[in-house]
């Protein structure tokens, strides 16, 4: 991982086509400025975790509720 020190004002330039500019400055919290091609997704860590643990449940919920299905369709064609 590459650790830089920035300055409100100052950017970081990433492949000639990504910039990344400290905003501001308050405290404990940094805003930043992305200027990228809009071709390229650009998300929030937290955002893109959540996201992902939820397809997660999703994907395991629909198995269960598949499994499920199965069964009760094995019952049905017992009686």
């Amino acid at each position: 991982m590459l650790v830089l020190s920035r300055k409100k004002g100052q950017s970081v330039i990433i492949q000639d086509n990504i910039e990344i500019t400290v905003l501001e400055i308050e405290g404990d919290v940094i805003k930043l400025g992305i200027a990228a091609p809009k071709e390229l997704q650009i998300l929030r860590k937290e955002l893109l975790v959540s996201v992902q643990e939820s397809n997660r449940d999703a994907a395991v919920q629909k198995v269960d509720i598949q499994t499920l299905s199965d069964q009760l369709k094995k019952i049905k064609k017992n009686l």
